[in-house]
């Protein structure tokens, strides 16, 4: 990092108990590859990513380097639309991976009630006093409340590349997992060299009519997290995200003068299509452009090759910790407040769940 930055203090950012929240999950990985050479141990016939909001789209990139790295039957799916269908393929012999903060996610909990009745076993990333954490048959916890969601993706990419090593098809896990040792020192330094541009960002697009974000890969799942999650969830900011590719089938007839388009640009297989977004917004000199290149910021400690596997954590440093951190400042609405929880009160959720 460069060394003018050093001393620069980050708003709105508990420097020391992100620290903290860091050694607390990296001190979770030998529990979790205990967990990931049980599961081998005992053996799966497919693997289903449960989550539904913020959390289907972390676990959307787990789909992603799965499907990448091994033919294993793997397949996101939303809580909510499978405790409509029952999926057929989630039996007995299936590996559930699913996530809450809360440990209450109405849908998540309703559909692990089920699912472990049919004897999947379920491995739930939540708290084990609450209602999730007391259904499921295994738990990773670890109690952290600082940062973006990078602490989401450590444990998510620990369990899901010690079981694709047990497999037989990432040979290179103890080189990827020694990686982790510096990797939030790297993403506090990375905060710490966007935080000005990210003030600006918000400052210039946050009363904007609506925002465009576009990016594919394994940075799609915390783009639209961002976007959804984030700004129009919690700062109630009008937003439409859609992958690189949708953008020329359909979104790009909305680019006009006062509407910001977001492109977020990952290291993967994906760029060229994030690419092909900027090259046309250039083409046709659109000026409320933003491109964030997760490229442009340094990993020490990281080998090349496993980059792309890094950049879900970029991109929640980059948009969901800082440049949401200036949206709040600027739209005066607390990240800690829904407007429908401030409207009908903070049960309203599970008042308007389908399953109660």
């Amino acid at each position: 990092m460069d060394k003018s930055l050093e001393k620069v203090v980050l708003p709105k950012f508990d420097k020391e108990k992100y620290f903290k929240d860091a050694e607390a999950v990296l001190a979770q990985r030998k529990t979790v590859e205990e967990v990931a050479d049980k599961v081998c141990e005992e053996g799966f016939s497919n693997i289903v990513l449960l989550g539904i909001g913020g959390t289907e789209f972390e676990l959307g990139p787990i789909e992603y380097q799965i499907k990448k790295y091994s033919n294993i039957d793997v397949e996101l799916v939303n809580a909510a639309d499978a405790n409509t269908v029952h999926p057929k393929k989630i039996t007995k012999d299936t590996l559930v991976i699913t996530a809450s903060a809360s440990g209450d996610t109405v849908e998540i909990v309703e559909a692990a009630k089920w699912i472990v009745e049919i004897g999947a076993h379920v491995v739930a990333f939540t708290k084990k006093e609450k209602p999730l954490g007391q259904i499921v048959q295994t738990v990773i916890e670890a109690e952290v409340t600082t940062g973006g969601c990078e602490f989401s993706y450590v444990l998510f990419d620990l369990l899901a590349f010690r079981i694709l090593h047990n497999k037989g098809t990432f040979p290179k896990y103890e080189q990827f997992a020694k990686g982790m040792d510096g990797i939030f020192q790297n993403l506090y330094d990375i905060r710490v060299q966007f935080d000005d541009r990210a003030e600006k960002i918000a400052k210039a697009y946050y009363n904007a009519p609506y925002s465009i974000f576009t990016g594919s890969g394994a940075a799609w799942g915390e783009t639209i997290l961002f976007a959804m999650c984030i700004l129009e969830e919690m700062q109630w900011v009008r937003t439409r995200p859609v992958t690189s590719a949708q953008f020329f089938h359909g979104t790009l007839e909305l680019v006009e003068e006062g509407v910001p388009v977001f492109v977020i640009k990952g290291e993967d297989e994906f760029r060229n299509q994030d690419t092909r977004v900027e090259k046309f917004l250039k083409q046709i000199e659109h000026k409320e452009t933003v491109v964030i290149d997760t490229a442009e910021f340094a990993l020490d400690g990281v080998d090349k090759e496993f980059r792309p596997i890094f950049t879900p954590m970029i991109v929640t440093a980059l948009l969901t910790d800082r440049v949401a951190s200036y949206y709040e400042t600027y739209t005066k609405h607390n990240l800690q407040y829904r407007s429908e929880e401030r409207r009908v009160g903070k049960e309203c959720r599970s008042r308007w769940s389908p399953y109660h």
